[in-house]
C-alpha cells in the first residue's frame, strides 16, 4: 500500500510527531501546475505547514526545520515535493 500524500495525512503525522500547539497543512498543488514536481492532478506536492510546537523550545531555526523534514520524510519519498514551513 502507497503513502498517501494529502494535507490531512501530513497533519495527523506532524501532530503524532510534534504535538503542536498550533498547525495548518495547506495543498498549494494547484497554484504549482506545471512547474517542477507537480503530478498533474493539482493535489498532494506542494505543501505550506504553518506550525508552533512545544518540541521547538530551545532550538534553532534550522533544527526546528529538520525536525519538521523528519517528521514528512516518508511523504517526501512518496511524492511530496515541495514544503513551504512557517514557524509561529
Amino acid at each position: 500500500m502507497s503513502l498517501r500524500v494529502d494535507a490531512p495525512a501530513l497533519e495527523q503525522r506532524l501532530r503524532e510527531r510534534l504535538a503542536p500547539s498550533l498547525l495548518q497543512v495547506i495543498d498549494e498543488s494547484g497554484q504549482h501546475a506545471g512547474h517542477a514536481g507537480a503530478n498533474g492532478t493539482g493535489f498532494g506536492t506542494h505543501f505550506r505547514v504553518r506550525i508552533a510546537s512545544p518540541r521547538f523550545d530551545g532550538l534553532s531555526r534550522v533544527q526546528r526545520h529538520r525536525l519538521v523534514y523528519d517528521a514528512l520524510q516518508d511523504f517526501i519519498d512518496a511524492g511530496l515535493h515541495a514544503l513551504a514551513i512557517e514557524l509561529a
